[in-house]
């Protein structure tokens, strides 16, 4: 048992681990998650929510800065392009899926703008993003999670969010800065005790949700920023707050279980996030993807229109007879990216899963709307047997009533995840097609291919800086 806190451990694992020590699925992984990432946020430029990100963070963060906002030609303060880049891979809600849930728009954009501010090379950005996502990950492993079951039953907890990703974030902004382990222990100990509330369930509860999302990615990028630089300045952070489960960072998150060993456990030696990172082909709420899946390959197959669409019966995950998921109500393209009715309807119509589905013209179409109202769903009976099983499971089963014909769909795995099953896990191809679909009319036909090229082969670029601009470029 160490006798350092559990804050003292994680600063020392940030400070050793280097990119030579990295397996090469960690760095095939950060590299996937850099490129999906970049492509998302090019892809929201023109959303609401990806609007309001850039709007705030030219606001926050001044002109003639040292970072870049994406999709854009502005140049700010690494605290103002952290926020909009936060808010900008989020909001298509297409963004990488890792336990606790959503980890990259919380912890990559801090990284990106420190790492460009700074003129890391790639093997430093690769390093750093490593880093964040494990920490989070191992975090996410030891506190309550969104399908947890017990007895048989889905026993979604009462407080629940991604606010533990703080710690993942700082760490990598404090590895980019080259912080030594005293001011990154320091760094971290102060973001446990600024990090935002986990306000998931308050908001999944309360249709139509608040558009800022389960967390305001922006704002955790801000603390972690924060905390990161009051470490380096000379701040003493609390450095037990997240050995004290009475009253230190898990009570402040609500948790009821905390397992600190499998924070620490073999930390630095078994890199375990790559195995259950995942990656979204839609840009929806994953809890949709199987029956996605299934519904485009039912309606593709037998070419079947929307028109001729009589029903949709679906099964469903077990956790998510929330208000959130089971809302009909959509006033906005944000509402559409969680309805389950709504987002099937979508689906029917075979519109490539790109920002395209966040087209107003779609999302509130005739078509769409009323094919909403012929969707049906109830919860997946094997639900809780399945997860049980393999915890990438997914299961779904739809059927489409068309042509006087019920045509059925059943998947365990969605796409995106790596699973038992053949072909689930999204191949570099698949990503990069995705990233040119988001990334299309946003910035230059020539730049798209450079920032493939580029990231893909991320440990040979010597500055950052140069990948940053040319997912800043917008002339033609």
């Amino acid at each position: 048992m160490s006798d350092k806190t559990l804050v003292e451990q994680l600063a020392a694992f940030t400070a050793a681990t280097t990119y030579d020590r990295l397996p090469a699925d960690v760095v095939h992984e950060s590299r996937r998650i850099v490129l999906d990432s970049l492509g998302c946020a090019l892809g929201a430029v023109d959303e609401p929510k990806g609007r309001i990100g850039i709007q705030y963070g030219r606001m926050t963060g001044g002109t003639g800065g040292d970072a870049t906002i994406i999709g854009t030609g502005d140049r700010v303060s690494v605290f103002g392009a952290a926020f909009a880049n936060g808010e900008l891979i989020n909001t298509l809600d297409a963004d990488a899926v890792l336990p606790p849930g959503h980890v990259t728009p919380y912890v990559l954009p801090g990284a990106l703008a420190v790492g460009e501010s700074v003129g890391a090379s790639g093997k430093d950005v690769l390093t750093a993003v490593a880093v964040a996502h494990e920490m989070s990950y191992r975090i996410g492993k030891a506190m309550d999670y969104l399908r947890d079951f017990k007895d048989g039953k889905v026993t979604p907890p009462p407080v629940y969010g991604y606010s533990s990703t703080v710690f993942g974030a700082t760490a990598a902004v404090g590895k980019l800065k080259a912080h030594d382990p005293g001011v990154l222990a320091h760094a971290l100990g102060i973001a446990g005790s600024i990090a935002p509330v986990n306000s998931f369930r308050s908001w999944s509860e309360h249709a139509p949700t608040s558009t800022i999302k389960y967390l305001l990615a922006g704002a955790l990028t801000q603390a972690a920023l924060t905390a990161a630089h009051l470490g380096e300045l000379g701040h003493r952070g609390d450095l037990r707050v997240l050995d004290d489960r009475e009253f230190g960072f898990p009570r402040f998150i609500g948790t009821s279980r905390w397992e600190p060993d499998v924070i620490t456990d073999a930390l630095g030696s078994d890199w375990r996030f790559p195995a259950e990172q995942a990656y979204k082909p839609y840009p929806h709420c994953r809890i949709l993807h199987a029956l996605l899946d299934s519904l485009t390959e039912i309606v593709t197959e037998n070419d079947i229109k929307p028109e001729e669409i009589h029903g949709i019966k679906a099964w469903v995950e077990g956790f998510v007879e929330q208000p959130l998921w089971v809302n009909r109500r959509i006033e906005h393209v944000h509402d559409a990216q969680f309805s389950i009715a709504h987002g099937l309807a979508v689906g029917a119509h075979r519109v490539p899963p790109t920002k395209a589905w966040q087209d107003p013209d779609l999302v509130f179409g005739d078509s769409v709307m009323g094919l909403m109202d012929k969707v049906t769903y109830e919860v997946h009976p094997d639900y809780v047997k399945l997860l049980s099983g393999n915890a990438a499971s997914r299961p779904a089963r739809i059927e489409v009533a068309a042509r006087g014909t019920t045509f059925t769909g059943e998947r365990r795995y969605p796409k995106g995840s790596k699973s038992p099953e053949p072909g689930t896990a999204m191949t570099n191809d698949e990503l990069v097609a995705k990233f040119r679909g988001h990334a299309e009319g946003v910035i230059p036909e020539a730049a798209v291919e450079q920032v493939v090229e580029a990231v893909l082969n991320l440990e040979t670029v010597e500055d950052f800086r140069d990948v940053m601009r040319l997912v800043g470029r917008t002339d033609g």
